[in-house]
């Protein structure tokens, strides 16, 4: 039986021809190949994303309908899970060993890599210890492979994967666990994901020269990736789950909830906790998007008159408007906000800043009941921040329990988001093949698991 193409899928988050001109290893990569625009989901984010590129369906289908829902069964808003249970539907690799039984797969971080039926694997994983902390780690399938990528390029660089010291070290230790894998495993399939855009983009906008320099820094960082993929006759593509835009609008949601006297919260030692299951609504905010969960039917016109006329609300999709985009699964909420092309929404639900929960001063993305993007910078207010976070480094090295407490409850820093649907496709995702004329004008996301199985040769 003839082998399939090798296929390297490149997840570039936030790429979009803007960038390309900063990014000339990619871009030729178009020029010699082919390139599209890459018509996203609602909501534009990893998660969703992903499971529609993976499945060929929209998130009514596989039930991904954000980064984090609230867990109706359990009461519980849960963002970042990590099982492929959670995602219903036909799996591309699934597919793929249909028409070719044997066919390999490895998935280096993309996420809900947890159960999937991949041959290789590697995801974000920190250890918590037993008196709790917190340290950095990746989980791998098989096992044996986490201490063989360990001891050859170091521990997976987690604080550099998310928080305020995010930066090109954790893409850069995922390109080469990818260039490892693929030299020492010969996969079929390697779905590599790439955070570093993600950082700056949201930190001071898509347009500032510090984001356009990570643009550059994250290309060259490729370079030896693309080279090793030419070398081994790997078709290669490259595509991103959406695009950042411009913000400089945080809204509150669900405070203005709580102050209609539909969100409700308990008090532990002086500290304000988030009741969603007393809640008569409450929302999961997830950059420009955000699920509002009402308890009772006779309290959605209340919830939607406490949202009506909120600045940076663009949309609240009710019934027919989450059907028309492709949002009614049960996890979704009963009513879906959709910001303003220059807002995102914020989780804050306290009104006193001295009632906040500890845990929204650190990087703790299991915790807070909603994304939380200002986790990407110290608290520029707090004159001995960086003593706090010495001090607290300090502690942990000395195997000491410690409160990285620097995140700041202040979120007007933030200058970029994405989650709505792009209003031009020069700020919206894209798809790079190296065959040339391998998509035509456009790509719908729930196109590319066909695509990569043509490109395989396994249509």
């Amino acid at each position: 039986m003839t082998r399939p193409t090798p296929l390297l899928v490149l997840d570039v988050v936030g790429l979009t021809p803007r960038l390309l001109d900063h990014m000339p290893h990619l871009k030729r990569l178009g020029q010699s190949g082919s390139r599209a625009p890459l018509g996203t989901v609602l909501p534009a984010v990893t998660c969703a994303a992903q499971s529609t590129f993976l499945t060929g369906t929209h998130p009514s289908e596989h039930g991904i309908v954000g980064n984090g829902w609230y867990f109706r069964e359990l009461g519980d808003v849960l963002l970042w899970r990590q099982h492929n249970g959670l995602v219903a539907g036909d799996k591309l690799w699934d597919a793929a060993r249909r028409a070719h039984p044997g066919y390999t797969v490895a998935n280096i971080c993309w996420w809900y890599a947890m159960g999937a039926d991949t041959d290789f694997t590697v995801t974000p994983r920190p250890v918590y210890y037993a008196d709790g902390r917190k340290e950095p780690d990746c989980y791998t399938r098989p096992p044996a492979l986490h201490d063989e990528l360990t001891d050859k390029l170091g521990t997976f660089p987690l604080f550099h994967f998310w928080g305020p010291g995010a930066d090109l070290v954790s893409s850069q230790w995922i390109i080469d666990a990818t260039r490892h894998i693929t030299a020492t495993r010969r996969p079929d399939l390697t779905l590599c994901y790439l955070p570093h855009l993600d950082y700056d983009l949201q930190r001071f906008g898509p347009d500032d020269p510090r984001s356009l320099k990570a643009a550059a820094d994250l290309d060259t960082a490729l370079a030896p990736l693309l080279e090793d993929a030419r070398a081994e006759g790997r078709t290669v593509v490259a595509l991103s789950e959406y695009g950042i835009t411009p913000v400089s609008r945080p809204v509150d949601i669900n405070r203005a909830l709580r102050r209609a006297g539909l969100l409700e919260v308990h008090t532990q030692d002086g500290m304000e906790y988030l009741d969603p299951m007393a809640s008569r609504a409450f929302a999961v905010a997830d950059h420009q998007i955000a699920h509002v969960y009402v308890r009772r039917p006779e309290d959605l016109d209340a919830t939607r008159a406490a949202l009506d006329g909120l600045p940076g609300i663009a949309q609240l999709l009710d019934d027919e408007g989450k059907k028309a985009q492709h949002l009614d699964h049960p996890r979704s909420g009963e009513l879906v906000a959709v910001a303003e092309p220059d807002a995102w929404f914020t989780y804050y639900y306290w009104l006193d800043d001295d009632r906040a929960p500890d845990f929204a001063q650190l990087v703790e993305i299991h915790r807070k009941p909603g994304y939380d993007p200002v986790e990407l910078f110290m608290d520029p207010l707090d004159p001995y921040v960086k003593v706090k976070a010495a001090s607290a480094l300090a502690r942990k090295k000395l195997g000491m329990r410690y409160r990285m407490a620097v995140v700041p409850l202040d979120p007007s820093p933030i200058r970029g988001s994405h989650g709505r649907l792009p209003a031009s496709d020069d700020d919206g995702p894209l798809l790079i093949c190296s065959t040339p004329r391998a998509v035509g004008d456009r790509v719908a996301a729930t196109d590319v698991k066909q695509l990569l199985l043509r490109l395989a040769g396994l249509d």
